[in-house]
């Protein structure tokens, strides 16, 4: 007797269309593009260190992999001009912008919504904590041993 298949909605099913959007909700997804997008969308042009001081925790080679990216799928230009040294400016493009409007909903949304989330948070880590074993009686609670020193030779 065979499995009868499972029924899936048309927009899910594998069609190098499906595939592409794949490939774009990555990039939209992606922890950094969205932060990019959303300080790029305040503060229209920056140059790479002004955007790499206003995106907190991002890396040098974080921040040119996810910029390249997203130049080369037309959400970002990058400007350089002739000068000593090299001035690199980035800001999005028509395209980034209209994907600005949706990061914004987003952002206004997890605002909106925090002290719902906190919650939920606080009743799963509840439901879901591990019981602290107690220490037996008369065995003292297990120490850590310090680390001996190095020594340089």
């Amino acid at each position: 007797m065979g499995k009868t298949p499972i029924k899936r909605a048309p927009e899910l099913e594998h069609t190098p269309a499906s595939c592409h959007a794949r490939e774009m909700l990555a990039r939209v997804g992606d922890k950094w593009s969205v932060y990019v997008i959303h300080v790029l969308g305040d503060a229209g042009t920056l140059r790479f260190n002004e955007l790499r001081g206003r995106v907190a925790g991002i890396s040098q080679r974080m921040l040119t992999v996810t910029l390249r990216g997203m130049e080369r799928d037309g959400l970002v230009t990058r400007t350089v001009y002739p000068e000593v040294p090299p001035r690199v400016e980035y800001a999005l493009t028509r395209l980034g912008r209209t994907l600005r409007q949706l990061v914004r909903g987003l952002v206004e949304w997890s605002g909106a919504h925090l002290t719902e989330v906190d919650a939920a948070r606080a009743a799963y880590d509840a439901r879901n904590r591990r019981p602290v074993k107690p220490t037996p009686v008369g065995r003292p609670a297990p120490q850590l041993r310090a680390r001996p020193a190095r020594v340089a030779v």
